[in-house]
């Protein structure tokens, strides 16, 4: 890995797609984020008031994620799910009912689209290898990066390792920035302010999250 002196033209909050291009995404697979949050928010009986009070996000954005109107990235998923008694895995994939998962390459499901901010550029699209192991720690996603000019660095709890698959992607870990080629690798504490983009056209990583 060689150390970019310049700061890269795109950004990313984080992730994306493992192998190859990830095919038209169902709407019903995309909105599964927003019906969860919802649906977590009213069992611990907050309000979107209480939950933008929780998590530093206004209203008006977490109200457009609860009706699909912007699909989060993964840091800010991992932000709610704190306010939600560590509800991660159960926002990105739902609550697992196995011991073991074996994912085969055909049945991998694309679990959802994330944009930025605003909800107008796509950033990235992920995937979910393990969803069906109940009370899981760590989410192994499959990321197709896009380039995202202007993408804030994220900021949260956890840790992150990052292995690419195709294409180059640029990470930005604090005040460093990297380049990272197939067969590159990263982690790294997710307290660390972190950016990952796809440096031109997009990039699939294997990304693992765990989420302490």
């Amino acid at each position: 890995m060689t150390t970019n002196e310049q700061k890269p033209h795109i950004n990313v909050d984080f992730f994306e797609d493992l192998t190859g291009d990830i095919n038209k995404i169902d709407q019903d697979v995309t909105e599964d984020i927003g019906q969860r949050l919802r649906t977590l928010r009213e069992k611990k009986e907050l309000d979107l008031d209480e939950l933008a009070n929780l998590t530093g996000f206004d209203v008006e954005f977490l109200s457009k994620i609860e009706n699909n109107e912007v699909q989060p990235q993964l840091g800010t998923v991992i932000k709610l799910s704190k306010a939600l008694d560590g509800a991660f895995s159960r926002l990105i994939s739902g609550v697992g009912s196995r011991l073991y998962s074996v994912t085969r390459k055909a049945d991998q499901k694309i679990i959802s689209r994330s944009t930025a901010q605003k909800g107008k550029k796509q950033a990235y699209t992920y995937k979910s290898l393990a969803p069906e192991v109940k009370g899981r720690h760590m989410e192994a996603l499959i990321v197709h990066l896009e380039e995202n000019p202007g993408a804030d660095l994220a900021v949260h709890d956890g840790e992150e390792f990052i292995y690419v698959l195709s294409g180059n992607a640029v990470i930005t870990i604090g005040e460093e920035t990297f380049v990272l080629e197939p067969g590159d690798s990263v982690y790294y504490l997710s307290t660390t302010p972190h950016l990952i983009a796809a440096q031109k056209d997009q990039a699939t990583i294997l990304a693992v999250i765990y989420d302490k």
